[in-house]
């Protein structure tokens, strides 16, 4: 497809008509498909339940810190009573449908009474342990709490996946969810606030112990399911079922095998769900949601798409190079890859589809740009401060070691972009069509906030002091908009990051499971010795393996949950077989995160392909070339650390500067375009300088550099070079 430019006489004579795009609705708050829409009492309801978790987040990290279980124990507990509340277990009927059959009422009104009957118990049990008991009674634990409290979460979820109920009414059964997760987090806080807490994973652990985890991981299951898909679910699943099934697998899988109170009893502790998953998103994940949800409330991300529109709109194909800042900017205040596409994308497709971009490419555009939000600093994806708690490693650290490969990253998706704009001819937009650059530099203290969040790092604040200070900021800020955020826009912001945090929350949780289940089988050791075995063969191998079992792992879930998983199989073998922590980390990081565009479950690029109405596997391989670069160069990570700031300083701008040009070289292979068109044998001797340059040594970059100048010579005299203008 070749786009043919309009003429000058064109452009002219729509001048007067042409209305410049203003972005909108960047910030406004996407509603899923599976989410109740309150009206009346039951929207206030959800509103102060929403705002109260938030405020009890801001009051815990800043003011009155709690005791750590006891947090991490509520954290989870109020996500989980907010999304039964808020997302449904099945569909919405259509008007004028029938809504849940009167049985299915009566069924979830008989298991409200057991799920009421389990929550006194805790009530019962906590004014027994506060009386001065060692423990409770066993029979109590077993038949007066943990068997009507598995009556009540299973038949409950069960029958919240088939009652199908209007976008307005919230289904009993999800209320006796909500109940089961009072009655799981007040036993817990019970237990663990007593001596009893150092009994977990022995013979001696109360079997309420057992019973609440088992609940309480349903619980999670049920609301990931909801919120994040059947995938993350499925391999929880295999997981779990790997605990009792261990002694019957064979070779390095097979291991002794844990009862089923022995495990459940350690589930629920900082050895799984409320490890460091649970930790990162009760701390800095939660509290860079309130940062995020000021700034929409302020209309920054509205701004940040208007600026990228000003700065490179007029560039040839100029909406996908829009679609990279404005993903690369929105990446610091969105969590996930497919929100980035569906915050951005829904202005920025069908803009590129307008200047000649056929479906498939606008879509694998979008999704490509979206992901690198997640390796952008300062504040990158969720996984990046899982990775600081996990590795000891300061978080400001890793942000400036993640500069080099986001650069990388982003010169690799606007490189691809403009060659193939020049290959097709295809214009920019035209002067009226774009805000105008000086309205928006007036407004240029709406990144005040971000500047802030970045010097308050720098300058040696903690996380949740930085964080905190970027999020008051975000508010005054807002006073010299025309969105000023008085008392109603705070409470609204408030209620918003309420709201935002449940999917992330479930699914660190979720994921924290897995953590348990690895940790507690011993199976990452086991995963460890097979890569040992592998790099004996060669290293490069052994990194090749990790990269297949981090993306296999990382396909259809979110990078957070992707990213936590595969630290924990995939990043201990790596540093057993001598690569340095940080380095280690990273690869799994790069590799999680793209697999939102790797095929054949790529859910950055489902979400756009659902925009540019493209299909999906298509858009998933084009995304997948486009991010091309991302496959290579974590392998750079281990054979040239200067690519993380690992070094002095002229080593690492030699680094970088070198590896930019092999991307650049790299996008000019794939797409088949230099200074003009490139032959069969041009582009494979392109390939091999590129990878040259971007593996980093000094006889390598030598080797590149010669090849890039000799195929720009030739280009040039070839008169590829005019011909590329006039594309442009």
């Amino acid at each position: 497809m070749t786009h043919t430019p309009d003429s000058p006489r064109d452009e002219d004579a729509t001048d007067a008509s042409v209305e410049p795009i203003v972005a909108s609705g960047v910030d406004d708050e996407a509603v899923e498909p599976n989410r109740r829409v309150f009206q009346g009492g039951k929207w206030w309801l959800f509103g102060v339940l929403a705002v109260a978790y938030t405020v009890f987040h801001l009051v815990s990290l800043n003011i009155y810190p709690i005791e750590t279980w006891s947090f991490r124990i509520i954290h989870i507990a109020g996500a989980l009573i907010l999304g039964f509340g808020l997302y449904t277990g099945s569909r919405f009927v259509e008007d004028g449908q029938d809504g849940a059959p009167r049985w299915a009422s009566v069924i979830a009104l008989a298991l409200l009474l057991p799920a009421g009957y389990a929550l006194i118990q805790v009530v019962l049990m906590q004014q027994t342990m506060a009386g001065g008991a060692m423990r409770i009674e066993p029979a109590i634990e077993n038949w007066h709490y943990g068997a009507p409290l598995i009556l009540a979460t299973v038949g409950a979820i069960a029958l919240s996946w088939f009652p199908r109920q209007a976008r307005h009414q919230l289904l009993l059964a999800d209320v006796v969810l909500m109940v089961c997760a009072a009655a799981v987090a007040g036993y817990l806080l019970v237990v663990f606030n007593s001596p009893l807490r150092a009994s977990t994973g022995t013979s001696f652990a109360p079997m309420g112990i057992s019973w609440a985890a088992i609940s309480g991981s349903l619980l999670i299951l049920e609301l990931t399911r909801r919120v994040a898909g059947l995938a993350l679910v499925v391999i929880s699943a295999i997981f779990l079922a790997y605990v009792f099934m261990g002694p019957w697998l064979p070779g390095f899988l097979g291991y002794p095998g844990l009862s089923l109170g022995r495990f459940f009893s350690q589930v629920y502790t900082d050895a799984g769900i409320l490890g460091p998953t649970t930790a990162v998103s009760s701390t800095y994940i939660i509290l860079f949601i309130i940062f995020a949800a000021f700034l929409q409330a302020s209309k920054v991300g509205d701004y940040f798409v208007n600026f990228a529109f000003a700065g490179a709109g007029r560039a040839r194909g100029g909406p996908a190079k829009v679609s990279i800042f404005a993903s690369g900017l929105m990446g610091m205040i969105n969590g996930t890859s497919a929100g980035n596409v569906v915050s951005t994308g829904s202005l920025t497709i069908p803009l590129m589809k307008k200047v000649g971009y056929p479906a498939r490419s606008a879509g694998a555009i979008e999704a490509a740009a979206s992901t690198g939000g997640q390796i952008m600093p300062p504040i990158m994806g969720a996984g990046a401060f899982i990775m600081a708690e996990i590795t000891g490693i300061p978080y400001t650290e890793i942000a400036v070691a993640a500069l080099i490969p986001a650069i990388l990253y982003f010169a690799s998706v606007y490189f691809m972009v403009d060659f193939e704009a020049a290959r097709k001819g295809m214009r920019g937009m035209r002067k009226e069509e774009i805000p105008q650059f000086s309205k928006l530099i007036k407004q240029v203290y709406l990144f005040a906030p971000i500047i802030i969040l970045i010097t308050a790092l720098f300058m040696g604040y903690s996380v949740i002091r930085a964080g905190t200070l970027a999020t008051a900021s975000a508010a005054v800020v807002s006073w010299l908009s025309p969105h000023k955020m008085g008392i109603r826009s705070i409470l609204r912001a408030l209620s918003l990051a309420g709201t935002m945090s449940i999917q992330i929350i479930a699914v660190c949780a979720c994921a924290g499971l897995i953590v348990g289940v690895i940790a507690l089988t011993g199976v990452g050791a086991r995963f460890s010795s097979l890569l040992l075995g592998l790099a004996g063969v060669s290293q490069l191998l052994a990194l090749f393996f990790a990269m297949c079992i981090s993306i296999l792992l990382g396909m259809g879930m979110p990078t957070t949950a992707a990213y936590a998983v595969a630290a924990s199989v995939v990043a201990p073998g790596l540093i057993d077989i001598g690569i340095q922590p940080l380095v280690a980390h990273f690869f799994v990081f790069y590799f999680a995160v793209v697999s939102a565009i790797t095929p054949p479950v790529a859910l950055a690029s489902y979400a756009a392909a659902g925009i540019s109405g493209d299909n999906a596997m298509g858009t998933s391989v084009a995304s997948f070339k486009i991010g091309l670069a991302a496959f290579i160069v974590p392998f750079m990570f281990f054979y040239s650390p200067a690519m993380l700031m690992e070094g002095d300083w002229p080593q690492i701008l030699r680094v970088g500067t070198t590896a930019t040009i092999g991307i650049i070289l790299l996008a000019a292979t794939v797409q088949a375009w230099f200074f003009g068109p490139v032959k069969a044998w041009q582009r494979l001797v392109m390939l091999i300088g590129a990878l040259c340059l971007i593996s980093g040594g000094i006889v390598t970059d030598l080797a590149g550099l010669a090849i890039a100048i000799g195929l720009f010579v030739m280009q040039r005299a070839s008169g590829g070079g005019t011909r590329s203008a006039t594309a442009g």
